[in-house]
């Protein structure tokens, strides 16, 4: 038996693996579990030597490849000092110099750091944390959220009540206190003769109205600025993110910005919501934040609501916390990754590989069942018309048949690389998505 085939016998006896039904792998023609042995670059490889070209940062985390020889030596370096140590009571150089960091990176107006594991902690840290400022300000009515339609924040139970896909929600209902919803500003949506632009004037006179009603109940509004990912990468306009904090500012609601999959340059700046020249009061950054090595997240926030927790009594405090709170290790990949981004001036080059990436992939454009073609900085998508009830599936075997990893959302397909990747991987992996797409719609 290959090295491959008794890894694959050993993860489908042991390991449940996450948003997957495991009776695809389980299926002699189902699904493929692929083994992996190791990684380089942008490209992962099984244990016979076949590679696969990660065209979505593994689930949208690694930005700077596979074993980066700059971010390994970091973490050696590190682990020769400390690993870890309580956050409550004690610091640590690598968390303090991180929140500096990042603040700056606000300009100091987001100067409070929160630590948290992964993204949906730190949707309910966020969460958490707008209620508990409005209780120790007296105001303990305000305890409901907005979220957009087709919002994703997470998938912990408090994450869910903002989260509005119906696939991740539906079976925990009963567990979960649901938020509001208010309409999405797509473009796509945009009526005959409408731009961007209009949409997300539309979609701000409806979150107004809702405000307006309810702003009284309401702590906080989330949104992902710019792009929707896992709701099917929807894109909008910044103007959006600019009316909805005028908004929140008018009627005393708060504004969370999930970073998570958005921030650290993925759409252009470091932080998508720079795009529209706007802070909010709650940013949560997470999955490429250590580079893809380490799980971490961070929520930042401002003064004001910071100095809302001091007082003696121990119940303003914000209690929220894990056993690995601050983890000094995944710090200083944090740490590591800024360093690239600084020194290889990466949003520089990035917006020059996007434009070379979007120019390959004209001849998808160009595709009679292709729709609604899209990008921002790192993030590309486009939607397939009159596809088969089992396309998602159909191309992401296609794709893994032809060396590239691609994951679609239903009929929505998406590229998300690794920064490192060189136009040479950039026309692979154009190329042979199209051949792809042309197989699973045969």
């Amino acid at each position: 038996m290959s090295a491959n085939q008794r890894l694959l016998e050993r993860s489908l006896a042991a390991v449940w693996h996450p948003c997957t039904q495991m009776q695809h792998h389980l299926d002699g023609d189902g699904t493929p579990l692929i083994p992996i042995a190791r990684g380089q670059g942008p490209w992962l490889y099984d244990f016979d030597g076949k590679r696969y070209l990660d065209g979505v940062s593994s689930w949208w985390v690694n930005l700077f490849g596979h074993a980066n020889p700059r971010i390994n030596a970091a973490l050696k370096a590190q682990l020769d000092t400390l690993e870890h140590v309580i956050l409550a009571g004690f610091t640590h150089e690598p968390v303090v110099e991180l929140s500096e960091r990042l603040a700056a990176l606000t300009g100091g107006r987001l100067g409070h750091c929160s630590y948290g594991s992964d993204g949906a902690s730190a949707t309910e840290i966020a969460l958490k944390m707008s209620h508990h400022y409005w209780r120790n300000t007296g105001h303990p009515e305000k305890d409901r959220y907005l979220c957009l339609e087709n919002s994703y924040h997470g998938e912990t139970v408090g994450a869910l009540a903002v989260t509005d896909v119906s696939l991740f929600k539906e079976a925990y209902a009963p567990l979960v206190r649901p938020a509001g919803t208010v309409p999405s500003p797509d473009w796509r949506r945009a009526e005959a003769g409408e731009t961007a632009a209009d949409v997300a004037r539309r979609a701000a006179a409806a979150l107004e109205a809702r405000l307006e009603k309810e702003h009284a109940q309401l702590a906080a509004l989330i949104v992902e600025p710019l792009i929707q990912c896992a709701g099917g990468m929807a894109m909008h306009d910044p103007l959006y993110l600019k009316l909805a904090r005028e908004l929140c500012d008018r009627y005393g609601v708060h504004l969370i910005c999930d970073e998570i999959a958005v921030g650290n340059g993925r759409t252009g700046t470091y932080f998508a919501h720079q795009q529209a020249d706007i802070i909010p009061d709650f940013l949560c950054t997470s999955k490429g934040l250590t580079g893809g090595y380490l799980p971490l997240s961070v929520v930042l926030t401002t003064d004001k609501v910071y100095e809302a927790f001091l007082d003696e009594k121990v119940s303003r405090a914000f209690l929220h916390s894990h056993s690995y709170t601050g983890n000094a290790l995944a710090c200083r990949a944090a740490l590591a990754t800024l360093d690239i981004f600084q020194e290889d001036r990466v949003l520089e080059r990035n917006r020059e590989k996007s434009a070379r990436f979007d120019a390959l992939l004209a001849p998808l454009k160009d595709h009679p069942q292709v729709r609604h073609y899209r990008h921002r900085g790192m993030i590309f998508a486009f939607d397939v018309a009159d596809a088969p009830a089992d396309f998602s599936r159909r191309f992401y075997k296609a794709c893994l048949a032809r060396e590239i990893l691609l994951r679609p959302f239903g009929n929505t397909v998406y590229f998300m690389p690794p920064y490192v990747v060189e136009e040479a991987e950039l026309a692979f992996l154009s190329e042979r998505a199209a051949a792809a797409l042309e197989e699973a719609l045969s």
